[in-house]
Parts: structure tokens; C-alpha cells; sequence
């Protein structure tokens, strides 16, 4: 989440949550996006035009906020049936809702005969009547970022395949868990994290790379019983050398299930001490992926870190 809280001069932290939504999806790089914005003062003034009484205006907000779902013919068929809108105030929310289209800064227009500046473009920022967002404590700008579909027919506009971000201005909110009441501007938005998270999941198991849920670089392992404090005392000069290592957190572990946890969870290196290895003074490290192994002297003991490099940290 980010939110802005304080009275500020109008829009400018409107324009910095947009900004940071963009910098956000950008640099996430989830493919082509559109935030669509709207303002609830707007929307309430075309549903007034309309013929919508206030006391609907939150159902009527609730059916047109379902038209990135639904077509325009099963939204109106609710208002009608379910919201108890008039099927002409429907038919006057439709001509408008349906409307939509990109921000442009206003161009000057140069005396004489030619044509006029093209302003810049902000092709990923579009004005959308359509965009109720359904939650009756916004008071002003509303805003939402849906990913688009990344296949398109000749001639077709992107379609919207989900949200991933949305947010607006809630002046009034801040006040009701006030006990003095005490009015705070607020604007702010929310970010999907589950829904980009699957996003990116589902890219990496297309792709055929493996998903990491943890930077450990060495996993301590040992092939006989016994041997849990031999592991312990190495997983722990190895913390204090800032590596992030860890073990499997059975007393005597089989060395296969061991190595195993290593392939499931991505761990590239195994330090293996056996009964052999402590006579010697060595550590074998197995690579895992290649199964190759060396045979490396143990450590000395290494003087301990206030903070360890646990896996993880």
C-alpha cells in the first residue's frame, strides 16, 4: 500500500500515487498495462444527468463496476432488475459509462496556418467512465491498473485480462475512527500482491525455471547417525563467515533426502561430513545439479558475528 495523508494543494498527490503505480507495474515487467481513471464527483454528476436518485447511486456504482467482466446488456438488465433504476436513467448511463480514452495535455494552437502541436501521448493512462470502483468511501479520484491481453487480432483494442492495482482519494475515511471526528485528506492505492505473484509464477513454470523460495547457497549434510553436532558446529562457522547456509532439521537425516531437499528447494552446493571427512579434517562438496564433488579442508574456527548470514536474511 501507499498512502498520502495531509492537506495538500488539489491533484499533486493524486498525480504521485498514478506515478508510483506506473513506476511499479513498469518496473515489474508484467507486460502491456492501462490505469483507468475516473472521480466519483464526476460519475455522481453523470448519474444525476441521468435521472439516478442519490439513494441508488451506490447500486448503480456497484452494476457499472462489473463492466470489465460483464457487456454492457447483462449490466443494464441488473440496474433495471436488481438496482430498481428506471430503463431510461439505464439508457442514459449507458451512452456515458461506455466512454473512454487516453490523457493528453492541452496543446497551444500557433497563429497563422499551421497545424497544430501534437501534445505528448501517455498511451498506459486512460479516462474511463466505466470505473466506479464499488466502495462508498472514495470522495474523489478513482483509479485502477489492469493488465492487457498480450494477443490481439488486427484492428482489436487490448483487452483488460485483470486488476493488479487500484486505489483512489478517501477524505472522509480517516475522520470515522476519529473520536474528535478530525477531517484527514488521505489518497492512496493498493497493489495486488497475490495476483502478481501467481502472475509471475505461472510466467516462471511456463519458462521451465526453477522457483526459489530461499537463498540458501550451502545445505550441511552429513551421511551417518550421529553426527547432529558436527553439522550444527559448521552450519555455524559457516554463518559466522557470512554464508547463508542451513540443514534439515531431523537429528539424523538419510544423506538421499538430504541431497533431495537440496534439487526441490534449488540449493546449488552441499557441504557433506561424514565419519571419513572429520578424520581427515575435510568437507566434501557435492554440486549438486553436475553431482560433481572436491574434497576442501575444514574451516578454522571462525570468531563469532554479532549478526549471521542465516538463509533468508
Amino acid at each position: 500500500d501507499f498512502d498520502i495523508a495531509g492537506q495538500f494543494d488539489p491533484m499533486l498527490p493524486d498525480a504521485e500515487c498514478l506515478k508510483v503505480t506506473h513506476e511499479i507495474l513498469s518496473d515489474l515487467q508484467l507486460g502491456d498495462f492501462l490505469i483507468k481513471v475516473n472521480d466519483r464527483r464526476v460519475l455522481e454528476g453523470v448519474f444525476a444527468v441521468c435521472g439516478v436518485p442519490h439513494s441508488r447511486f451506490l447500486a448503480a456504482c456497484s452494476a457499472v463496476d462489473k463492466l470489465d467482466k460483464m457487456p454492457w446488456e447483462e449490466v443494464r438488465s441488473e440496474m433495471v432488475g436488481e438496482k430498481g433504476l428506471s430503463p431510461e436513467a439505464a439508457d442514459h448511463i449507458g451512452e456515458y459509462v461506455q466512454l473512454h480514452g487516453e490523457l493528453r495535455p492541452l496543446g497551444s494552437i500557433p497563429l497563422g496556418h499551421r497545424a497544430p502541436l501534437t501534445p505528448p501521448r501517455l498511451p498506459q493512462v486512460s479516462f474511463d467512465l466505466s470505473l466506479a470502483r464499488g466502495l462508498d468511501y472514495y470522495t474523489g479520484v478513482i483509479f485502477e491498473a489492469v493488465l492487457l491481453q498480450q494477443e490481439k487480432g488486427p484492428g482489436e483494442e487490448a483487452a483488460g485480462v485483470g486488476s493488479v492495482a487500484g486505489g483512489g482519494r478517501y477524505d472522509g475515511l480517516v475522520g470515522m475512527f476519529d473520536p474528535k471526528g478530525r477531517r484527514v485528506p488521505c489518497v492512496g492505492l493498493s497493489v495486488g500482491i497475490e495476483r502478481i505473484f501467481s502472475i509471475l509464477e505461472a510466467r516462471l513454470r511456463a519458462s521451465g525455471e526453477k522457483i526459489r523460495t530461499t537463498e540458501t547457497q550451502v545445505l550441511v549434510a552429513t551421511p551417518h547417525k550421529n553426527l547432529l553436532p558436527a553439522r550444527l558446529k559448521l552450519v555455524s562457522e559457516l554463518w559466522d563467515a557470512r554464508i547463508k547456509a542451513e540443514i534439515v532439521y531431523r537429528k539424523d537425516p538419510k544423506l538421499l533426502k538430504q541431497l533431495q531437499y537440496c534439487e526441490d528447494t534449488g540449493i546449488p552446493l552441499a557441504a557433506i561430513i561424514g565419519e571419513r571427512e572429520l578424520a581427515d579434517g575435510v568437507v566434501k562438496l557435492r554440486d549438486v545439479p553436475t553431482r560433481q564433488e572436491v574434497r576442501r579442508p575444514l574451516p578454522p574456527r571462525a570468531e563469532k558475528s554479532p549478526s549471521r548470514a542465516r538463509a533468508g536474511c
